[in-house]
């Protein structure tokens, strides 16, 4: 990808923080795709459960995850951290004082943590939205204790896929998101100092009366295009034109179809410094870290 691509593609975390801000009241009655991914992670927390003394639910959104790891590990301390002072302010009142949750407006490029606070940090589809990705990784591993553990999921390159080819067929605008390759995610993690990370996908798929409909469900959650080089006005009619016939020769009977590619991370925080120098990623499935787990 040339320069100028990679600039087309940069996200700003103001444009973030303002969209998901704006999203905050309904993005519940939205979100129930992020719901299915987030009760899959959580599941993981239940197969690796270990004592978490502080847990960090980093990407917080309203708090639905925070309020569940609070459930599973009452003694723990979790705080609830979004860059979206909307989504702050609903994360803020799922907390009570039977089963407090410490909620508290962050940037995941400068988390405002000590060093290694945190025995777990948790993060749903948030990762996506961290650029540059290395930063943001950085102080995840910096907020981790030794040993702590990251669960994450991401969106990987083939979400969206079927709309990012329609705009393709009608322009050379960037309309759709840029989603990081899984491999490309496992090598960022060793560079951030977490070892021999485990990564594993899914594909997830939704059906859609009409490309409105979908467009409509993104800016519903605030996950619209937020990319630099998305045009600033409202799209031709030729162009929209072209892209919803290219869209519709994708038409199932169930509908048009939309991918989401779902990629999960869990990653253990290295006991030293990061080194230039890294090895590879691990790709398993999920199920053998269980096993091990069980043993």
């Amino acid at each position: 990808m040339s320069r100028d691509e990679e600039a087309d593609y940069r996200i700003d975390a103001r444009g973030v923080a303002r969209s998901f801000g704006a999203a905050s009241s309904h993005y519940d009655a939205a979100a129930d795709l992020q719901a299915e991914v987030r009760a899959e992670l959580l599941s993981r927390v239940d197969e690796l459960r270990t004592a978490r003394a502080s847990i960090l639910d980093l990407g917080c959104g309203t708090g639905a995850a925070s309020v569940a790891l609070k459930r599973r590990f009452r003694r723990a301390r979790v705080v609830a951290a979004d860059i979206a002072p909307g989504m702050v302010a609903m994360a803020r009142r799922r907390s009570h004082f039977w089963r407090p949750i410490e909620v508290t407006l962050a940037d995941c490029h400068e988390l405002p943590f000590d060093d290694a606070s945190f025995d777990l940090v948790f993060t749903n589809l948030m990762l996506q939205w961290a650029d540059p990705l290395d930063v943001a990784l950085a102080q995840i591993r910096r907020v981790l204790k030794p040993g702590g553990l990251l669960l994450a999921s991401s969106f990987g390159p083939a979400t969206l896929q079927e709309l990012r080819a329609a705009w393709a067929a009608a322009d050379e605008g960037v309309h759709v998101n840029r989603f990081i390759d899984m491999h490309d995610l496992g090598s960022a993690l060793v560079r951030a100092g977490f070892v021999e990370p485990v990564l594993d996908a899914d594909s997830l798929r939704r059906w859609y009366a009409e490309p409105a409909a979908l467009m409509r469900g993104l800016r519903a959650i605030g996950a619209h295009n937020l990319n630099a080089g998305r045009g600033r006005g409202l799209t031709g009619r030729k162009a929209w034109g072209r892209m919803i016939a290219a869209y519709e020769s994708l038409r199932e009977a169930r509908g048009l179809p939309a991918t989401w590619q779902v990629d999960y991370v869990a990653a253990w925080a290295g006991e030293h410094p990061p080194r230039d120098a890294f090895s590879g990623e691990t790709v398993v499935p999920f199920s053998s870290l269980r096993r091990a787990a069980r043993r």
